[in-house]
């Protein structure tokens, strides 16, 4: 029941942010009677939808939630405060949500109702459904995926800076599915100049299996956060022929301000903290081995993406990542593979950075 729950969190994830994926399944008598799940910010919870489709049917029943019922009001009542009103005899939740707004106290309000709550069932699952939301709630600060693209041999472009296309439809498909899952995009004035790029998501290449899901209309489109220092960005570009806001990050007059750090850069660090106060939560980012290695150094990255084609461009083109400043193979920064998998022609490489000293 729980996994089913899980199931249904999923179907959220293109259109939540930046509230958590939820799903929830009600079972009396071993049948389910109810089952939803959060589809997007302001709407009812998965609770919610599951009680109306159970329609009446929730007194002695078990309802399965993959996150801690809410126990404050905001858009929405209170959904301890339903199901507790809906007379369901036991809750059974995969985990504790980390907002501090609820922390518990929807665990205790149901308790203090008489009705039972087990925690725990699939944590690590329900985990899974929500790495960005959890991470601002825990830090103040948004997930951020670095996204990477390169020949086998780690070059990114060619000496002449010619680099379309290195990887597959199939791979650039699945970047419009990243994306998508995203709620901001993080560039370069440089790269969105040189590419004259959207940094949009494209129905039209989209997986057919996503599509079919998820109509045009419904899908978000990610925010476009542009570093942009020397204040290169003009409206003439694509980035600004879509609807979806952008963003433009400089030292002053810009739409969110950042000092320079010790390297006479943009303070990332400083721009990722003020990013939750614009409603987001998870980063996507698509830019050269500058930006790329920055983000590195700063250790900012929760999870790299990368895709390798099968293709050799020699040690004249670009390299995949900026300079890194080591020295001994004790800085080295180590990855945990999370997932290795064939897209198209490519290698999909997804990796955690792990980011601690090692002596040998």
């Amino acid at each position: 029941m729980m996994s089913q729950a899980i199931l249904l969190a999923k179907r959220g994830i293109y259109t939540t942010a930046p509230n958590p994926n939820v799903g929830c399944v009600i079972v009396k008598d071993g049948e389910i009677v109810g089952e939803g799940y959060h589809h997007k910010a302001g709407e009812p919870h998965a609770e919610v939808h599951a009680m109306r489709m159970a329609e009446g049917r929730t007194e002695g029943a078990t309802a399965y939630v993959t996150l801690e019922p809410c126990s404050h009001y905001g858009r929405t009542p209170p959904c301890a405060e339903g199901l507790i009103n809906a007379k369901v005899a036991k809750v059974i939740c995969a985990m504790q949500d980390p907002n501090p707004k609820v922390a518990g106290r929807g665990i205790n309000m149901l308790r203090d109702a008489g009705i039972e709550v087990e925690v725990g069932l699939l944590e690590q699952d329900a985990i899974a459904l929500n790495p960005a939301f959890i991470k601002r709630m825990q830090t103040g600060k948004p997930f951020v995926q670095l996204k990477m693209a390169a020949s086998l041999d780690g070059q990114t472009a060619l000496s002449n800076g010619k680099s379309q296309w290195i990887t597959s439809k199939e791979a650039r498909q699945d970047v419009q599915r990243y994306r998508a899952q995203s709620g901001a995009i993080l560039s370069t004035s440089q790269t969105v100049i040189e590419d004259d790029a959207s940094l949009n998501v494209r129905w039209s290449e989209l997986p057919e299996s996503l599509k079919a899901n998820n109509p045009a209309e419904t899908l978000r489109q990610p925010t476009r956060i542009i570093l942009d220092r020397q204040n290169k960005l003009h409206s003439d570009l694509k980035l600004y022929q879509s609807a979806a806001p952008v963003l433009k990050v400089a030292e002053e007059n810009a739409d969110i301000n950042v000092s320079l750090d010790t390297d006479g850069q943009l303070d990332l660090s400083e721009l990722l903290s003020q990013l939750p106060s614009h409603h987001i939560d998870h980063i996507w980012v698509e830019a050269g081995a500058t930006l790329a290695s920055s983000l590195m150094k700063s250790q900012l990255v929760d999870e790299l993406v990368i895709y390798l084609a099968p293709k050799l461009m020699g040690s004249d083109g670009r390299g995949l990542m900026g300079s890194l400043g080591l020295s001994d193979m004790s800085d080295v920064i180590d990855l945990k593979i999370q997932d290795v998998r064939q897209v198209g022609q490519d290698i999909r490489i997804v990796a955690q950075p792990v980011f601690i000293n090692h002596e040998d």
